[in-house]
Formats: C-alpha cells, structure tokens, sequence
C-alpha cells in the first residue's frame, strides 16, 4: 500500500505541474486514494459534483500518469466516498502471518479523517459570510418596505417562485442587505439541501478576474452554475466592467434556464442603472422589481423599539420620537445613533434622558440640522435665476425656465438623499426620466460652459454654506 501511496502522490505532482495550482486546489487536491485492487485503482471525491467533473476532464489523464509510473494499472475510477484509504488487496498464502504474530498483532496507528465538504460549505468559501442578526424576524416592516418584504418572504417560503430574478433597490442603508441575508438564512433553515450563494457584485468581479488570470473559467463558471440559489448584493457595482457583465449575463441565463432562483439588489431601478448593458438590464428587470423606499416617521419609531428590545434596554419614549423625527437619513445612522446612546449610559452610569441624547449626539444633529431640503433648493435657485417659484413645478418649456429647473433637480440629486422619483414628484408630479436627463443635462453643460458652471457651483455654496 505504501508504494501505491508513493506513486499517487508523484501523480499528484505531475497534475499540479500540468494545472496550475488553482484548478489543482478547487478539484484535485480534494481526492483521495479510495482502494486499490490488482490494476484497478478507486480515487475518492467528497460530493457528487466534483466527482462528475473531475471524471469528465481528469480522470484520463490521471489513468494515463498512473500508468506512467506503474504499468499494471490499468483503470482509474472517480467515486463519492469518504475520505480515507481502504486497505490493500488480501496478502499471498506466502505472507499468511504466524500464529505468534497474530496472537500480538502490531495496531496500525489511526488515520484522521477530515471532515467531508458539503456542497453548501463550498458555497460558503466562494461567497461572503452571512450576518446572524439579518433575519426576517429582527426585520421591522413598513409601508416603504412591505413589498420588497412580502417578494422576499416568497422566495425564502417557496422552492419555485412566479417571478425570477428578485430585484431589491433602494437607497443606502434601507434594509435591501438585511432582506438578502433573511431570505438565505430562511432557505437554509427550511430546505437545508438546496445550495445558497451569497456575495457582492465587486466580490463576483474579483473572483472572475482571478479565474481568468490562472486561466481556469471553467471550473469558475461550474462553481456559479451549480447552486440552487444565487444572490448578488451592490450589482451597481459592475457597471461599466464589460467582461463581467459578460460573465454574469451568462451565468444568469444558465440559472434561469435550470429554474434556479437568482436575487439582486442595487441602488436604483435596473432602467436606471448606468454603465450596464441593455440585455442585461432588460434580464434583471423580466422578473420582480421591488423599491424600498425611504423610511417615515412610524417606521423609524418602530425600528428603535425594535432594536432597543433586541438590546435589552429601556429607552423612554419621548428620546425614542426625538431620535426618529431627527435621523431620517437611513437605518443604519439610526441605528448608530441608538447605539451611542446606549454605550454612553452604560460605560458613564448615566441615565439616558433627551438632554444626554442631545448631548452625545451633538455632531450628528447638526449634520441632520443642516440636511438640505428640495424646497430650499428650489426656492434659491428660483431666486437666483428670478423666476416665480411656481415655475418649478409648472409646464412650462421654454429655456428661462427648463434650464433652472434641471439645475434644481440636479442640485437635489447632488444634495440630497431622495430618490429620482421623489426628486420628480417634487417638482410637477415629472418622470423619474426627466430627473436623469436633466442631470445629464448639467453635468454636460458643466464641462462645455464656463460659465454656467460657474453659476450652479455658486447655488451650491450658497445651500451648503
């Protein structure tokens, strides 16, 4: 058995020269000498996928290295089995031990098996680690968010869903990673054999970059199409990569044509989203689009109730609506706010009160103070160009007022954190479209127009100032 181990691992060598050590990582090393019988030898690979693909591209080319090194062997099988060794063939009637040499056999020292890998423990090295506090039920819902909730539940509850891809946007810090993370954590719990990979697109993009510098796509290609449930988080954030958006259209459309269920999220809207294909965005947008909107006053209040239950401690109720009506950027400065509140009481023995909540907050209420609104921009920017007020919201084409008004978007783009339909139903009920046009607009006139940028830099001083 020791000269098959001998020539095993000098197969091994051979493979690993051949390779490349990513491919030898991700398929080979894995294996593991099963059993040898006369010229037969049996190799060992944890799960039934990796055992598919090494017998389909490798297993001839280990028969014929083996055969290299001895002669006599004659096939190599690939099996799902544990990982150890069997023992060698039965010995010849020649090497029958004595009698004394039973009586007191020598014991072999134990061989340490390592624990065999799943297909979801695989998964879970390709992709990112899931946070343990995202689940549905620490998930406080709301009328911004009750679709997107209610479209997440589904694809957590049912294997097989209407709609597929599931597209979370919204703005930073509204909960579109919570609910990602509390449909995998779900899916996991209720139906543990399905396979979920969880990762950032900018994660997706630097394994792909990787696979394509130890020239071994395919085994990245496998590894992306073989799970029941794919979730990218931040797709934003490939736009304007084109060799993965390639990649990713592809690995998309394979999924969907196995039924496997893919959800993503992004920033905006898939018909908002620059830098990304056509096909591509028309791909994302064929299932179910859900908008998480900006948070209201309630549903602040009730993710502080929330949270302060989750922490064990008593919050009076008037610093729990003074944070609410004051933090109104997102969840997680809310959050944080909460949670300097409480580390302040307990690290100084102070009771929390709203005149110690002011004071430890101090810095962040007067960034919130200073928090521009889409009506003082409008109003200086109306001021500035001497229209009337009115004409921000009113029909009117004609350049001495279009071109105000696309200032005004754009600077309610650049300064706020509304989203482009609440920027367009601000002024006149207009298209989330015409918000992006008239950004676009700006941006152009900026870089041809001295000028002109010089005026919207001037409104700009003047409301951060």
């Amino acid at each position: 058995m020791d000269m098959v181990k001998t020539e095993w691992d000098r197969v091994k060598v051979r493979l690993r020269d051949e390779v490349g050590d990513a491919a030898y990582r991700s398929w080979l090393r894995p294996i593991t000498l099963h059993g040898v019988n006369g010229g037969d030898v049996k190799l060992a690979l944890p799960t039934r996928f990796m055992r598919d693909w090494v017998a389909t591209h490798y297993a001839e080319r280990i028969r014929t290295l083996w055969g290299a090194e001895n002669p006599e062997v004659r096939t190599v099988e690939i099996v799902v089995g544990a990982t150890r060794a069997t023992a060698a063939p039965a010995p010849k009637a020649a090497e029958v031990p004595t009698p004394s040499q039973v009586a007191a056999p020598a014991r072999p020292a134990p061989v340490p098996c390592a624990p065999m890998p799943t297909a979801q423990a695989e998964a879970d090295d390709l992709g990112a680690p899931l946070d343990p506090r995202f689940t549905f039920k620490n998930f406080v819902v709301g009328k911004p968010n009750e679709f997107a909730y209610a479209a997440a539940n589904r694809v957590a509850d049912a294997e097989v869903v209407s709609f597929n891809p599931l597209f979370l946007y919204g703005g930073v810090g509204l909960g579109k990673t919570h609910l990602m993370h509390a449909i995998a954590h779900q899916i996991r719990e209720r139906s543990p054999g399905r396979t979920v990979l969880y990762l950032s697109a900018e994660k997706f993009m630097y394994r792909f970059i990787r696979a394509l510098r130890h020239q071994d796509t395919m085994s990245f290609k496998e590894q992306f199409r073989s799970v029941d449930v794919l979730m990218i988080d931040d797709v934003q954030f490939i736009a304007g990569k084109d060799a993965t958006q390639e990649e990713f259209f592809h690995t998309f459309n394979a999924l969907v044509d196995q039924g496997r269920q893919i959800v993503i999220s992004a920033d905006k809207s898939p018909s908002d989203l620059e830098g990304i294909e056509e096909r591509l965005r028309s791909r994302m947008a064929c299932g179910l689009v859900a908008d998480i909107h900006a948070t209201t006053y309630e549903l602040r209040l009730g993710i502080l109730q929330s949270k302060a239950e989750q922490m064990g401690v008593i919050i009076p109720q008037k610093v729990m609506e003074f944070l609410a009506h004051k933090i109104t950027s997102n969840v997680r400065e809310l959050e944080g706010a909460l949670n300097r509140v409480v580390a302040h009481s307990q690290l100084v023995g102070r009771a929390i009160t709203l005149e110690s909540t002011q004071e430890v907050l101090q810095d962040l209420l007067r960034a919130s103070d200073r928090r521009i609104t889409i009506e003082e921009i409008q109003k200086k920017v109306a001021e500035h160009f001497t229209i009337k007020l009115s004409e921000m919201s009113s029909a009117r084409r004609s350049r001495q007022v279009a071109r105000p008004r696309q200032i005004a978007m754009y600077l309610a783009k650049q300064l706020t954190s509304r989203s482009l339909p609440e920027i367009g139903r601000k002024f006149g009920g207009r298209d989330h479209t015409t918000v992006m046009h008239a950004v676009k607009k700006v941006e152009e006139l900026k870089e041809t127009d001295h000028n002109f940028a010089e005026d919207v830099e001037l409104l700009r001083r003047m409301l951060q100032g």
